[in-house]
């Protein structure tokens, strides 16, 4: 997971169930990029409390997932983090990518690791997700990356402002995780439209999964 406003320190994450290395990419401050020409460049990430990045095993089986349709897409990120997935998205051909972070330090971080793309590749916003997303949006994105703190009923309220605020078009995929499991029913509670829960995994509490909002 990559939201820097879920917070769990290294010595309590080891007594959850989850990967070893999720636990070994915390304790390291670091994380690799698996493919594109950011290949192998690692990025470093501050202690800021939960502050984890999505694990390169998971990165892997999303980017599997979306394979050719990530080149020359816009991408949302309301819960920056560290970067990852944005970077590796980036590195694989993505046209722009737009990330929000409410944590300064974090956010801090963020300039920090990005200073080495083109500028027009990316937009940084210091801003609350929730407040970010209730403006209305001109341009639709193709790609979510949505990762919002667990056990705040944050996902009901994003979701929602996704689709009220012209963020999604037609054929946007979004990318979830969550810490229960993604059903059509529920997506369309919570967009107001059908939707096609395309992938679904589990690693220890976490669920992740891709939607298609493109006709079933």
């Amino acid at each position: 997971m990559d939201g820097g406003q879920k917070y769990l320190n290294y010595n309590c994450i080891q007594k959850l169930n989850v990967p070893f290395n999720y636990l070994k990419l915390i304790k390291n401050n670091t994380f690799k990029i698996i493919s594109g020409n950011l290949k192998g460049r690692k990025f470093k990430f501050p202690d800021a409390e939960g502050l984890r990045p999505t694990p390169g095993k998971t990165r892997e089986t999303l980017f599997n997932w979306l394979q050719f349709n990530i080149a020359d897409k816009t991408i949302l990120d309301p819960f920056a983090g560290s970067g990852a997935l944005s970077l590796e998205a980036i590195s694989r051909g993505a046209k722009k990518v737009c990330l929000v972070e409410k944590n300064k330090k974090v956010f801090k971080n963020l300039e920090s690791n990005f200073k080495l793309l083109n500028s027009d590749q990316y937009q940084l916003n210091n801003d609350d997700s929730i407040i970010f997303l209730d403006k209305q949006n001109t341009t639709p994105f193709d790609l979510v990356f949505l990762d919002p703190p667990f056990n705040q009923n944050l996902l009901a309220s994003i979701l929602g402002l996704l689709s009220k605020k012209n963020y999604l078009h037609h054929k946007t995929q979004i990318y979830i995780e969550s810490e229960y499991e993604m059903t059509p029913e529920i997506l369309k509670k919570h967009l107001g439209s059908d939707c096609m829960v395309k992938k679904q995994k589990k690693s220890g509490n976490v669920h992740y999964c891709l939607i298609s909002l493109e006709s079933i």
